[in-house]
């Protein structure tokens, strides 16, 4: 899947990836923009991660994660600065959504700061029947 940019394709992580993988979400996880993940953990959603690639360099990232046949979340989306405005997002989230419809899953999440982006993904706040998610923090910090 190419994006507007046509030399960046979205494409399946592999094994291979996971360490470049690592570094690029680890830009990231500095600024706050994402939660971290451990080499363990990117090893586990590893079938599910999609990058971004730009002649061999990752310029952009997202996972699906699958918690059941009713839910999965878009985790671990991000875009580098330079590949920005070029659809390399979009084209993350679609790659991500096929997948749950590919699994049948029913509903997709995305939590995230990036509200404008999301509603320009076709997500919104509330489901059919008006469904809002609700959150509570019971801690401080992570």
């Amino acid at each position: 899947m190419a994006t507007q940019a046509t030399h960046i394709v979205v494409r399946k992580a592999t094994e291979a990836d996971i360490p470049a993988l690592s570094e690029f979400i680890s830009r990231f996880v500095a600024t706050g923009d994402l939660l971290p993940r451990t080499l363990n953990e990117l090893q586990d959603l590893l079938p599910n991660f999609f990058i971004a690639d730009d002649h061999g360099k990752i310029v952009g990232c997202a996972t699906l994660e699958i918690y059941s046949r009713k839910l999965a979340e878009i985790r671990s989306l991000a875009v580098a600065p330079e590949a920005q405005g070029h659809g390399v997002g979009k084209h993350l989230v679609e790659a991500c959504v096929e997948l749950a419809k590919q699994h049948n899953v029913y509903e997709v999440m995305a939590i995230s700061s990036a509200e404008e982006f999301f509603k320009k993904c076709g997500f919104d706040f509330t489901l059919p029947n008006l469904r809002k998610a609700f959150f509570l923090t019971t801690r401080d910090e992570l």
